[in-house]
């Protein structure tokens, strides 16, 4: 478990798991909902797993909600690459804001599975179709995430391809 925790970057660390256990612990006494494990090692993935859900949550919903209500702006990406390679420190500045985001997306959880019950009542929703709710949910989300980061790399490609012709043309004069 040791070695495990070893090989956590502090990203994974602070957008994931931290995220994931406090929400775990919050929402048992907060909701009444109890996701604690007594085995550590299926503990620390499924606390890994819900971080990861909370932060894609932030990431394809909160981000786009405060950046529509202007409330944050976000750089270009080429803006961001020029930047953080002339000052090392953006890098750690943009984790630490995905850490906030990531909090904020938990309380937004939180809240909502606290109101799960009423949506449940107002809904009509059977208890055995809660599961079959979560795995959509879920599908929808990693569906997003994994939409964002192919175009995240595709976007990279484009600017690194971009890099290498201007290098290219440089050294042909």
């Amino acid at each position: 478990m040791k070695d495990l925790l070893g090989k956590i970057s502090t990203y994974n660390l602070f957008n994931y798991l931290l995220p994931g256990i406090l929400f775990v612990f919050i929402a048992k006494d907060f909701t009444g909902y109890n996701f604690v494990q007594d085995n550590d090692i299926y503990g620390a993935f499924l606390y890994y797993f819900i971080g990861m859900v909370i932060s894609r949550v932030g990431s394809l919903v909160v981000e786009p909600i405060l950046t529509s209500m202007k409330i944050i702006i976000i750089a270009e990406r080429e803006k961001y690459i020029f930047a953080s390679k002339k000052n090392d420190k953006i890098e750690l500045f943009l984790e630490i804001n995905n850490t906030y985001r990531t909090i904020v997306a938990m309380f937004i959880l939180l809240l909502l599975l606290k109101a799960y019950p009423y949506l449940q009542y107002l809904w009509n929703i059977n208890e055995s179709e809660t599961p079959l709710i979560v795995v959509i949910l879920l599908l929808v989300i990693f569906l997003f995430a994994y939409h964002k980061q192919a175009n995240y790399i595709e976007e990279e490609i484009f600017i690194s391809s971009k890099d290498m012709r201007g290098k290219r043309h440089k050294r042909g004069l």
